[in-house]
């Protein structure tokens, strides 16, 4: 289902089995696979790769250059910059445990989020950060490093 109040660019491959709302905006050139769910006033840039499964929350911007692979879940509010790759079943939320809706991550550009990572709510992370595979953000993360661990925190070389 696209609704006829999405914007749609130039040479956009939409797959089987989504669904995408009102006011949702897709940049040129952009790929989108199979049973993605783009909800209200999503924005994605130009050059995107949005593989299946992906679902967004609405009210999220998606820079140019993006990757949002397998499964992956952009809560209301999150922001991703240009040419970032979030890898398969990365999680974020935008609600703080009373359910209050706080806002969003902030992911750089050039960054790239792990498997499973969880991004917290309300978080900041710099321009070319990395994060390993079942990480948790639950802080800002304020230069480009790699980090990793539950709390995520930064490798540093011994």
């Amino acid at each position: 289902m696209i609704s006829s109040k999405a914007k749609i660019g130039k040479n956009v491959e939409i797959g089987n089995y989504c669904v995408i709302e009102d006011g949702v905006e897709i940049g040129d050139n952009t790929v989108i696979r199979n049973y993605v769910e783009l909800r209200k006033n999503t924005i994605i840039g130009s050059d995107c790769y949005i593989d299946s499964r992906v679902s967004t929350s609405g009210n999220c911007k998606i820079g140019n250059g993006v990757t949002l692979r397998y499964d992956t879940i952009i809560a209301r509010g999150v922001e991703i910059g240009d040419n970032s790759y979030i890898c398969p079943r990365v999680m974020t939320n935008n609600l703080d445990s009373g359910g209050d809706q706080i806002g969003g991550a902030k992911v750089g550009a050039n960054c790239f989020i792990g498997t499973n990572t969880v991004l917290q709510h309300g978080i900041s992370i710099a321009d070319g950060v990395t994060t390993g595979s079942m990480s948790f953000v639950n802080k800002d993360i304020k230069e480009a490093g790699i980090y990793f661990g539950n709390p995520a925190k930064k490798y540093v070389k011994s």
